[in-house]
């Protein structure tokens, strides 16, 4: 290991999905920072293991629209580290299209990803959470749970987000008694790749973004990470929870 990269001072494990790139890759270095040992997961192998590499962590290819392959990844990290402490459910993908226009296969390929494959690792990587009456997780929501999305429309990706917050509360109460914590990040507009797919290098809807947002800029990823950071090692009496780092939009 290069010693550029953090040592694993934190005996914990830590999983995250969607960690090759933009906010997962800067939630698996904040928590690699912390010394936590950090799994990265992306079904893009070669953006994933390149985050890996530079992080000091581990990569496994994973595709969280595959049940399968999220119950064998869990199996797969209790295996190789004999604990696994955090799961953060990063992975999702978004679509920009006028709800007459969305189609059934758009739909459900934007909740296969970003709902029910949320729900399938909360599932598998919760039951070695529950066996071992200890865990956290942290769910990554969006302010488009909160808000109808403009001047984009994406409703696909604002009910998969919305349900993705409400499992948390639900997962949180029915889990808390075994000692597991389920919270949610609701990221504002933040400067990654998927905001690419819904116009960031428009500069009419980047000015009407940025007016909306009280603090008048784009949040960083970084930002992002902090938080999640903090409500995954940090914030042990916070369980049910959403958190808005949204630079005051929904404050107005």
């Amino acid at each position: 290991m290069s010693e550029s990269h953090p040592r694993h001072t934190d005996e914990r494990v830590a999983v995250v999905t969607g960690a090759g790139q933009g906010i997962g890759r800067a939630i698996a270095a904040a928590l690699a920072a912390r010394g936590v040992r950090v799994v990265v997961t992306d079904r893009n192998a070669e953006t994933g293991t390149a985050a890996a590499k530079e992080l000091g962590g581990e990569f496994l290819p994973l595709d969280v629209s595959d049940p399968r392959a999220v119950a064998a990844a869990a199996d797969e990290v209790v295996r190789r580290f004999d604990r696994v402490d955090v799961l953060v459910n990063n992975a999702g993908i978004a679509h920009e299209d006028a709800a007459l226009d969305v189609s059934d296969e758009v739909w459900h390929r934007i909740l296969g990803v970003d709902l029910t494959g949320t729900f399938v690792a909360c599932r598998e990587f919760g039951r070695h959470f529950v066996r071992r009456r200890s865990g956290s997780i942290v769910n990554i929501s969006s302010i488009a749970a909160f808000i109808g999305s403009n001047p984009e429309y994406h409703v696909a990706y604002d009910v998969a987000k919305a349900g993705v917050a409400q499992m948390a509360r639900s997962l949180a109460v029915e889990w808390a008694q075994y000692g597991v914590r389920v919270n949610a990040i609701a990221p504002g507009r933040t400067r990654t790749p998927i905001l690419d797919t819904v116009g960031m290098n428009d500069p009419q809807r980047m000015t009407q973004w940025i007016d909306q947002i009280p603090m008048r800029r784009l949040l960083e990823a970084e930002e992002i990470a902090a938080a999640v950071a903090f409500v995954a090692l940090d914030a042990t009496a916070v369980t049910g929870q959403t958190l808005l780092v949204d630079g005051g939009q929904i404050a107005q």
